[in-house]
């Protein structure tokens, strides 16, 4: 199965910069961060905000906190767990795609 998304498809955590980082306001960069390799990481950021929202919100829901609902809890564990997942089939179709390169005769 091969999953491709457009930019415009992609989670909004997830999409790489639409506008140039030099015009965004941060020359700094200038454009280090683009391409697969940003993408990868804005998307293991997000993964991780997921993770730790959701271990917060779960912590709360065991303090009793009556402000947090234990089905927004539930549904941000599922959320984080969806995107852990997601996380670790990139990984292993890039191990994959590395040691089938690896394996390649010259």
């Amino acid at each position: 199965m091969e999953l491709r998304l457009a930019p415009t498809t992609m989670p909004v955590s997830v999409r790489p910069a639409m506008v140039p980082r030099a015009a965004a306001g941060n020359p700094a960069d200038d454009g280090i961060d683009a391409g697969f390799s940003g993408a990868l990481k804005s998307a293991l950021h997000a993964v991780s905000a997921s993770q730790n929202q959701a271990a917060g919100l779960q912590r709360e829901v065991q303090m009793e906190n009556p402000a947090v609902s234990l089905e927004e809890t539930m549904v941000s564990i599922q959320k984080a767990q969806i995107g852990f997942q997601a996380t670790l089939h990139v990984r292993n179709r890039m191990v994959q795609a590395y040691t089938d390169i690896m394996n390649m005769q010259v």
